[in-house]
């Protein structure tokens, strides 16, 4: 054999004794999974089965690979939801124990092929990176671990075992001499880490994501005034603008809704008043909805759920004011009443003579999911205004408005809605919670969510 021959033989000796891969063994453990409480479901008793992979050996000082293969999770996607692809995140601990002892944080990226109900889950390889900082052996032992599941909403399954596990990898770790390290670490590679925590075989994904508006001002896709070509003394509140007066009170309608729901296609009543406040040569808007007298059909988690809506202008001017409320500050327990948030932004004229308003397009935006429902083109008017135009006012006809409201709400555009799959009882179950937020908004006359059978799921 050449000297150079001899010289490569030697060199890859050299590198499989720093960092030479460990033989990955498949460890069994009981373990006990839990639901989201959104889902209904009970803990599932199972068993998980993951390969653990490192480097059999590594010098003290070398940052090395771990990888958690999990062959088999404790829980399948019950028969509740299809899940879509990469919607699904795995996060989990190993405990590391021996020379060295820690709590290593793994995760996932948000990888999976579409999971049918009633079948295995498939999780993406967790990973994460360990500084070796004293010689000896060290145990690597996979732990407890969440599911997070992004879609329709996010939810969390946390899967914990149920009795000792035993070490899936050992790595001999020798005293640092000189430096070529173990294996090369890719990234952990965890897109997103999704709205909140953990994650759901249920599949009614999805929590906690954070909620809130995404642009400010109204954007509609009316191009019609649909808040009633007159506003005239019969179908009007009160007139005002003039005279010093500032507070007008308008007159509470009834709206029928219809709605694009995360459970289909539904009708939906509600009553609303709209009051302005002169302020300059703008109006300070507040919609407001009937007190409700509703239960809440589950447990709805704190800053969860955020109504907006786009008041309709008719008479002398011509498009929308955005107006939004605030997400529920408190968590609301099952059974609980339902307080129905106001709903407020600025309204800045366009034109100068009578002006309406009326209730417009609604939305709502739950957990990554949001419910559009939109009002009949002869809605009737709530209030109407005495108006002088202000630059840069809503006059034009075709969407816009001015809306100076807090932070940005939804776009109204009567239709968009997450697409959620779902269509049968296991569905509604899962997704009685947003259901549930419809009727924050529309108040005891939402009549369409059928609350004997979420009733009955729970």
């Amino acid at each position: 054999m050449s000297a150079a021959g001899v010289a490569l033989m030697l060199g890859g000796a050299g590198i499989l004794l720093a960092a030479s891969p460990a033989q990955a063994a498949e460890v069994s453990y009981a373990t006990e999974c839990i639901p989201p409480p959104i889902s209904g479901l009970p803990p599932v008793q199972g068993t998980t089965k993951v390969q653990i992979t490192a480097p059999a050996e590594a010098e003290v000082g070398d940052e090395i690979e771990v990888v958690w293969k999990t062959v088999e999770a404790a829980s399948k996607n019950p028969d509740v939801l299809d899940l879509q692809k990469d919607t699904v995140k795995p996060t989990g601990t190993l405990k590391v124990a021996g020379a060295q002892t820690a709590d290593l944080a793994m995760e996932g990226p948000r990888q999976n092929p579409p999971i049918p109900k009633n079948s295995p889950m498939v999780l993406s390889d967790m990973k994460a990176k360990l500084k070796l900082t004293a010689p000896g052996e060290i145990t690597l032992t996979p732990g407890a671990y969440d599911i997070n599941v992004s879609k329709p909403i996010s939810t969390d399954t946390k899967c914990a075992p149920k009795e000792a596990v035993q070490p899936g990898a050992t790595v001999k770790v020798a005293e640092g001499g000189g430096g070529s390290g173990g294996t090369t670490g890719g990234d952990t590679g965890g897109s997103s880490t999704g709205g909140s925590t953990g994650g759901d075989t249920g599949g009614s994904s999805t929590g906690g994501s954070s909620t809130g508006g995404s642009s400010t001002g109204g954007s509609s896709s009316g191009g019609s005034d649909s808040g009633g070509t007159t506003g005239g003394s019969a179908s009007g509140g009160t007139t005002g603008g003039g005279g010093g007066q500032t507070d007008f009170e308008g007159k509470e309608v009834q709206v029928a809704y219809s709605c694009k729901t995360p459970i289909g296609d539904k009708e939906a009543v509600s009553p609303v008043r709209i009051n302005a406040k002169k302020n300059g040569g703008d109006f300070d808007l507040t919609v407001k909805f009937s007190k409700s007298v509703m239960d809440s059909p589950a447990d709805i988690p704190a800053d969860s759920v955020k109504p907006s809506m786009e008041v309709a202008l008719g008479g002398a001017d011509k498009g929308f004011v955005h107006v939004e409320g605030p997400t529920n500050k408190e968590p609301i327990k099952a059974g609980d009443p339902i307080e129905i948030p106001d709903l407020t932004g600025t309204y800045k004229p366009g034109a100068s003579g009578k002006s309406t308003l009326s209730p417009g397009v609604l939305t709502i935006e739950a957990l990554g999911t949001t419910t559009t429902c939109t009002p009949p083109a002869d809605v009737a008017v709530s209030l109407e205004l005495d108006t002088s135009a202000q630059p840069g006012g809503a006059s034009g006809g075709s969407g816009g408005g001015s809306a100076s409201g807090s932070a940005g709400g939804g776009d109204a555009s009567g239709g968009g809605l997450a697409d959620t799959g779902a269509g049968d009882d296991g569905a509604l179950r899962a997704l009685a919670l947003v259901a549930g937020t419809v009727i924050l908004i529309g108040g005891a006359v939402f009549t369409f969510t059928p609350w004997g059978r979420l009733r009955g799921a729970r």
